[in-house]
């Protein structure tokens, strides 16, 4: 009895610790215990040991996997952390310019150490009257500024209700829409018959839509908003104002939503876009290199390069048939989706007046009040999230001095969507010969776009070294690295900017003011680092009474 219970624990030990079958087959184990004359527990500390080591064994293998993956996920972060060694920063203008028929698009380089550093792309975009932004998309999030002007924005969810429709038509407007409703569809059901593509089926579904205009919100931006776009949502924009609408964006491109490489892409929609930024050639060759090595889409190539040097959208890409069976439409729509003989770049000229549904700004204000209260679940997270707001009125400003400015921010508190984005906005207005107080960052590396006026800009380093010392003018843009110092002081003809932070809740550690690091210090600890006496130390500490925006001092004026 004891041989017969006894032999069946091998077998189910090896099963459990090792995935190689047992080494001696069941029978056979049966067999030798059978006529072994040892006794069944000199075997059982054999078995658990050699259970115990296949354990640790299989254990050490799933470490080792873990730890690799770990490291090929945090190699491109760790690249990207060496690209801040940074000896001399430089406040610049855009590098690359693209024309268009209706406004032009400026991007700074990339690829230059400061914004490698910080990790993001900024263009600036200018939209002349009348003029359209063609509908496009990007790898990563986007924190958008209106610099001037007024106009739409439209911006598309995926899975959002077209919650904008046309409803209510007058007589005389219905009676000509159905007249050339009734003759457009004799048309087609005609054309229907011929090539036998549509059905009644399909008929009668266009029918019952092609009444009504449906889409999904379109918002109404104007200067001083700032619009948060997640990474991969179409927008689109236009002016209908009587000056240029003026954008300034940042792309953050190393941001965990966008899962391709460290460069900015933009997915157009329509249109025959050019490369928006210049990466010295880099593009060119990347398409080269992929023609070269696919034989496949003869017809897609040859089309490429009759159209020269220019980007195509995403239309283009696919075969013409295959798109309009896709649509369930005509090949020439089709091509004329694919941009075919469209040689318009990405910001095109409205012919006539821009018209879709728009409620007046009085509804308009009342659905956004609504959307804000009440909302829960999946459709407030994606289809009535606020994605904007105004931080250049006075009236937002968090930090206000009469004699120095005001100063407004913007994080994932006030705006939710921040989170989700990991960004912030800081908008600054100083006086004349005001200062910004020397402060740093404590999360988050600071990207400023002067707005409007002038302004004198250190920054320094680690090591005590000044990598910034720069007057900064309108159009111009500068990096502050993280935990790197920065000290502000306004020109007299003011200074206006739009800092963009690379954290949703990003903040900072004054060095002069009533908030200041020095001021929450000891007297007798200030006195023996820097070698003064307590007077002194208190005047350091308590000479300024206002936090963030200072006001020129006597001993500047003196």
């Amino acid at each position: 009895m004891q041989r017969e219970e006894w032999h069946e624990i091998p077998y189910t030990s090896f099963v459990l610790f090792s995935s190689s079958p047992p080494p001696l087959s069941y029978k056979y184990q049966r067999r030798l215990l059978a006529t072994s004359p040892q006794p069944k527990a000199s075997y059982l500390p054999l078995i658990i040991t050699m259970a115990k080591h296949l354990a640790l064994a299989f254990s050490l293998c799933l470490l080792v996997l873990f730890h690799g993956c770990l490291a090929r996920r945090q190699q491109s972060q760790s690249s990207q952390q060496n690209e801040c060694q940074l000896n001399q920063i430089q406040a610049r203008e855009p590098d690359n310019r693209i024309e268009t028929e209706a406004g032009r698009i400026e991007s700074w380089d990339y690829n230059q150490d400061d914004l490698q550093c910080a990790g993001v792309a900024v263009q600036r975009i200018t939209i002349e009257r009348n003029g359209l932004h063609l509908p496009s998309y990007t790898n990563t999030p986007r924190l958008v500024y209106v610099v001037q002007g007024r106009g739409h924005l439209g911006m598309v969810f995926p899975g959002c209700p077209e919650t904008f429709e046309e409803s209510e038509q007058s007589d005389e407007e219905q009676q000509g829409q159905q007249q050339q409703g009734q003759g457009q569809q004799r048309e087609r059901q005609q054309q229907g018959r011929r090539q036998g593509q549509f059905g009644q089926q399909g008929q009668q579904g266009q029918q019952d839509f092609e009444q009504l205009d449906r889409h999904q919100r379109v918002r109404r931006v104007k200067e001083g908003d700032v619009i948060a776009i997640p990474a991969g949502v179409t927008t689109w924009s236009h002016n209908d104002g009587d000056r240029s609408l003026v954008f300034v964006t940042l792309l953050d491109i190393s941001n965990n939503h966008n899962q391709l490489d460290q460069n900015p892409r933009r997915f157009y929609l329509a249109g025959n876009p050019q490369d928006e930024f210049n990466q010295q050639g880099q593009s060119q060759r990347r398409r080269q290199g992929q023609q070269g090595q696919s034989q496949q889409g003869q017809q897609g190539r040859s089309r490429q390069q009759q159209q020269g040097n220019n980007n195509n959208n995403i239309f283009a890409g696919f075969e013409t048939q295959l798109l309009a069976d896709a649509l369930n439409i005509d090949q020439q729509t089709a091509q004329q989706l694919q941009g075919q003989n469209d040689n318009r770049p990405q910001i095109v000229r409205v012919q006539g007046r821009l018209d879709f549904v728009e409620p007046p700004r009085s509804q308009r204000e009342e659905r956004q009040l609504q959307g804000q209260q009440g909302q829960n679940g999946l459709e407030e997270l994606f289809c009535h999230m606020k994605i904007k707001q105004n931080i250049g009125k006075p009236s937002m400003a968090d930090v206000f001095s009469p004699q120095a400015g005001r100063i407004s921010t913007l994080n994932s508190f006030s705006m939710p969507i921040l989170r989700h984005l990991r960004l912030s906005a800081e908008r600054g207005f100083l006086y004349n010969n005001a200062i910004h107080s020397p402060h740093w960052n404590l999360n988050a590396h600071e990207i400023v776009y002067v707005i409007r006026g002038s302004a004198r800009v250190q920054v320094v380093n680690d090591n005590g070294e000044t990598i910034l010392d720069d007057q900064v003018r309108q159009g111009q843009l500068f990096v502050v690295p993280q935990n790197h110092a920065v000290l502000q002081k306004a020109m007299s003809n003011g200074y206006e900017y739009i800092a963009f932070k690379t954290d949703d809740n990003a903040m900072i550690n004054t060095m002069a003011g009533r908030t200041s690091v020095l001021r929450a210090l000891p007297d007798v600890v200030l006195a023996n680092a820097y070698q003064m006496d307590r007077e002194q130390a208190r005047n350091v500490k308590y000479n300024r009474q206002e936090t963030v925006a200072l006001s020129s001092s006597r001993s500047s004026q003196s």
